[in-house]
């Protein structure tokens, strides 16, 4: 289950960069998933949880 969320931040991650660099434009809602991958990470690595 770990692993899927580290999977979809990267995805997420790419996708961004992407619409980004190619500005292409793909609505507010993958900042807002970006930004919740990006917490549910950060909370993962202070956790410690392996």
């Amino acid at each position: 289950m770990g692993n899927l969320l580290y999977v979809i931040a990267v995805i997420l991650v790419i996708i961004w960069a992407i619409s980004f660099l190619g500005n292409f434009y793909t609505g507010g809602i993958i900042h807002i998933l970006l930004v919740i991958a990006i917490i549910a990470v950060i909370l993962r690595v202070i956790r410690g949880s392996a």
